[in-house]
């Protein structure tokens, strides 16, 4: 069974950092991309940055330039390096893998992490 594990939420102050971790394990073929995703109380969920199999990066506009996502492949893991935080970071963050469990596989079906708190304080 795929299985995505969150780490490195948790309380920091405004301007501080974070780093989050996302490790991905089970049967996993090939892995078309990993992202990360946040939802703050009483809004929808929202993308904050993905990366693909190509090593391209996409980001929410308001995280540009504070965020980054990088990628470990050889340990199926992700990472989110939140910089000068604000309070309106503060959210559940997911992370999100597409991939492949078998060759015969057609497509790339998506996976969720159970998710990680991050409260930015003032």
């Amino acid at each position: 069974q795929v299985q995505l594990v969150e780490s490195g939420g948790g309380l920091v102050q405004a301007g501080g950092s974070l780093r989050l971790s996302c490790a991905a394990s089970g049967r996993i073929f090939s892995i078309n991309g990993m992202g990360w995703y946040r939802q703050a109380p009483g809004k929808q969920r929202e993308l904050v940055a993905v990366i693909t199999s190509g090593d391209s990066t996409n980001y929410k506009d308001s995280v540009k330039g504070r965020f980054t996502i990088s990628r470990e492949n050889r340990k199926n893991t992700v990472y989110l390096q939140m910089n000068s935080l604000k309070p309106e970071d503060t959210a559940v963050y997911y992370c999100n893998m597409n991939a492949r469990t078998s060759l015969g596989s057609q497509s790339g079906m998506d996976y969720w992490g159970k998710g990680t708190l991050v409260t930015v304080s003032s």
